[in-house]
């Protein structure tokens, strides 16, 4: 199965651990990423802790727990490429709506794009079928 078919058929929790250029290390709840055609994926972020280690580091880890009985998921090991702050790009990427003045009391809001290094299961160091 693809990451794209993983994601739109499987429930779980994301969080998305990033550490900035000294190495001191975040992570936070994060919805899944969006797959692009070309195989990035991208976060749209606030401009909170996680948008500002990436700017300093551009590596992230991204650990998806599946909902259910057992520890299943995948972990994806993910480098910063580009961000992008097309206010009408990022509402058409948007899946929850605020009304205008919640959403504008959060702050501005930036579309990250990273690249798959690799993807590990939860737990353990073996290969998983997802493929890219």
């Amino acid at each position: 199965m693809t990451l794209d078919e993983y994601f739109n058929n499987v429930t779980g929790k994301g969080i998305l651990s990033t550490a900035d250029a000294e190495g001191k290390v975040d992570a936070a709840i994060y919805s899944k990423p969006h797959i692009l055609e070309d195989g990035t994926l991208a976060f749209i972020m606030r401009d909170h802790l996680t948008h500002h280690n990436i700017g300093s580091n551009p590596y992230a880890a991204y650990l998806f727990i599946e909902d259910g009985p057992h520890y299943k998921g995948i972990r994806l090991f993910l480098k910063k490429v580009r961000e992008d702050t097309d206010p009408e790009l990022i509402n058409r990427m948007t899946r929850r709506h605020l009304t205008p003045e919640q959403d504008k009391a959060k702050g501005a809001k930036f579309l990250v794009y990273f690249t798959l290094e690799k993807i590990l299961p939860l737990i353990g160091s073996g290969e998983t079928d997802i493929t890219t």
